[in-house]
């Protein structure tokens, strides 16, 4: 059990949170001081963990009992009492020098709860539309964010200026929990993978030192500075100061110095915001995709006991997703994995595990992919923190969940055995279907926002934004990676592929699916083909063209259009061309913009990776 705040008073509501590793069933109860019960829960959240939330607004002074009352009647009640003050605390002390003190260890109760918090943070019922424009609006949102004021410093009232990408994401959501929790906390500097070597950490920093110094890299790994600090944090404004620091802007991204620069001066963060900063200025989608025991994360075994809230998703290609809840299959309905990315527009989106999200295939110079845990921080008897080993972590009691099962897979037994961990019961090959078309529906609806998004600074600009050159297409920095969609749309055509191959797929997997009775595996197939159709023509996105007028297409329109996607992804193109309308079209007709001709020439010598669905490798 843990309560919220971590000093309850009688000014702020009193949360409890209940976390358990089996599928107990239970009713969780705040029972106040004068003996009455407060408020009564029995809505368990489906885990591992599993979990129970109970909220008073307005809690009165005095001995406050959580109670959950366990089904089975040879479980007694777990109780936890509860002091709540009629007068504010003064609220969690922070050592002069320190970003947070280190006041509590990781272990399994620890991650259980994190896995419990990111639940929460970002529940809703899995058809729901989730997505925010800035994460912090997400942790500001007292209904969601469980830790909202959990040190009573109002240190949430702050705003966070930073928007971090996908890889800055997940870390930014492990650092405010171990901020709040006390927990230890590091973060590596790695390469990107560069010239046929996969990511490599060299060097890691806990936030007990927290100083960020940039030797230079060594001599195989010259992409290294490419995540280089700037000498000095930029100026910022007057702003609300608070415990997260002021109200920052966006930062640019830093312009690396030559590798033989002399190393910066070290600068210690001084609040937790200005510590965020530091880490969304090193860490990017290599930290994740690296795979020994240097890195931040570790491969882990392809179970519904290990794939829990929290759990990191590394896409060879260089995306990053947060897992944030699991599904369980029903009446035939499939199971699922939720998941949350950050957009490089700083906007957070829930999204559903499937093959168009999660891309999964084994290169040895885009490092190690798929699903991956936090690598566990403990501290020396020395006093020093650091990380455990592989080989430690199954040594481990509250882990033992190291494994190299995914090194192993190639990528069809990956998604086949993702499919048995979400669906263990043979699925109805039809509601299969309409979920993987749902699931390629959700991905087009993202993309509109992505799209808007570069029409609105089209309206801006003034001018164009400058293309990269070469695979760095796919990861760059400015207008370019805020407002154009290669990545995107590079995984929206394997949607594509999914969807128009799910016929074939059930074909080849037939075995895991429920047939009906009376009907054969061709006979199936004949009815899926038909519904497939259907269902593309049934589910419509609409966007707006160069003139805020709107456009209606079917997902179907998109999917026939999959050729004219390969070069879709420019912000200097009007939209109506990133959305493939057809030239000489009433829909093309309000179209006014084009990129320049060099720039669509270098597009027509990269269609190819996009054609051939192939990830071009950096040199």
């Amino acid at each position: 059990m843990l309560p919220s705040p971590l000093a309850p008073w009688t000014g702020a509501p009193l949360r409890v949170m209940v976390v358990a590793e089996r599928p107990v069933e239970g009713t969780l109860s705040l029972i106040a001081p004068n003996g009455s019960i407060a408020v009564k829960s029995s809505d368990r959240r489906d885990g591992p963990p599993y979990s129970w939330f109970a909220e008073v607004a307005a809690p009165a002074a005095g001995t406050w009992h959580a109670t959950l009352e366990r089904a089975s009647a040879n479980c007694s009640p777990i109780t936890q009492e509860i002091a709540v003050s009629a007068r504010k605390p003064e609220g969690v002390r922070i050592p002069a020098g320190s970003i947070w003190q280190v006041r509590n260890s990781w272990n399994s109760t620890n991650e259980a709860l994190f896995s419990a918090w990111v639940e929460k943070l970002f529940d809703a019922p899995p058809d729901q539309d989730l997505n925010w424009k800035v994460w912090y609006e997400v942790l500001r949102d007292q209904s969601r964010n469980f830790l909202y004021n959990y040190l009573g410093r109002n240190e949430d009232a702050t705003q966070i200026g930073q928007r971090p990408d996908c890889a800055d994401f997940v870390y930014f959501l492990r650092a405010y929990f171990a901020f709040k929790m006390g927990l230890p906390f590091g973060y590596s500097n790695c390469s990107r993978g560069f010239g046929g070597r996969p990511p490599k950490c060299y060097q890691w920093f806990d936030v007990e030192h927290p100083e960020v110094t940039r030797p230079p890299p060594p001599p195989d790994q010259q992409d290294i500075a490419q995540a280089t600090l700037p000498a000095s944090p930029p100026q910022q404004p007057p702003g609300v100061l608070g415990l997260f620091g002021r109200s920052d802007p966006p930062v640019e991204e830093p312009v690396a110095p030559p590798a033989k620069a002399a190393p910066p001066k070290p600068k210690r963060p001084t609040n937790f915001a200005e510590y965020l900063r530091d880490v969304g200025d090193v860490v990017h989608t290599g930290a994740v995709r690296a795979g020994d025991d240097n890195a931040d994360f570790y491969t882990v075994p392809l179970t519904q006991q290990a794939l829990r809230p929290g759990t990191v998703y590394a896409d060879p290609y260089g995306h990053v997703l947060m897992l944030v809840r699991r599904v369980p299959e029903a009446n035939g309905t499939p199971g699922v994995f939720l998941a949350v990315d950050a957009e490089p527009d700083g906007s957070i989106t829930r999204k559903r595990f499937w093959r168009g999200n999660f891309l999964f295939v084994h290169e040895p110079s885009l490092g190690t992919p798929g699903f991956k845990h936090f690598r566990p921080i403990v501290r020396e008897k020395g006093g020093a923190l650091r990380r455990l080993a592989n080989a430690e972590i199954n040594k481990n009691p509250d882990y033992s969940d190291f494994s190299t099962e995914q090194q192993q897979m190639a990528a069809e037994d990956f998604y086949d055995r993702m499919d048995e961990v979400m669906s263990p019961e043979p699925l109805d090959p039809a509601r299969a279907m309409i979920d993987a078309v749902t699931s390629l529906s959700e991905q087009v609806k993202t993309r509109v926002t992505s799209v808007e998004n570069g029409r609105k600074w089209q309206g801006k600009a003034g001018g164009d934004a400058t293309m990269p050159d070469g695979a760095s297409i796919f990861e760059t920095t400015g207008a370019w990676e805020d407002f154009s969609t290669p990545a995107r749309d590079f995984r929206l055509l394997i949607a594509i592929d999914v969807v128009r191959n799910f016929p074939g797929r059930f074909v080849r997997r037939s075995d895991r699916f429920a047939l009906p009775p009376g009907k054969s595996v061709a006979d199936m197939k004949a009815e899926l083909q038909g519904m497939l159709n259907s269902e593309l023509a049934a589910r419509k996105i609409t966007y707006m063209r160069s003139d805020g007028s709107p456009w209606t297409l079917s997902i179907k329109d998109v999917v026939d259009r999959a050729t004219d996607f390969e070069m879709a992804y420019n912000p200097n193109d009007c939209v109506e061309l990133r959305w493939g309308a057809p030239e000489g079209s009433e829909e093309a007709s309000t179209c006014r913009r084009h990129a320049p001709a060099a720039q669509r020439a270098k597009m027509s010598d990269y269609r190819g990776w996009f054609r051939e669905r192939h990830w071009p490798a950096h040199s």
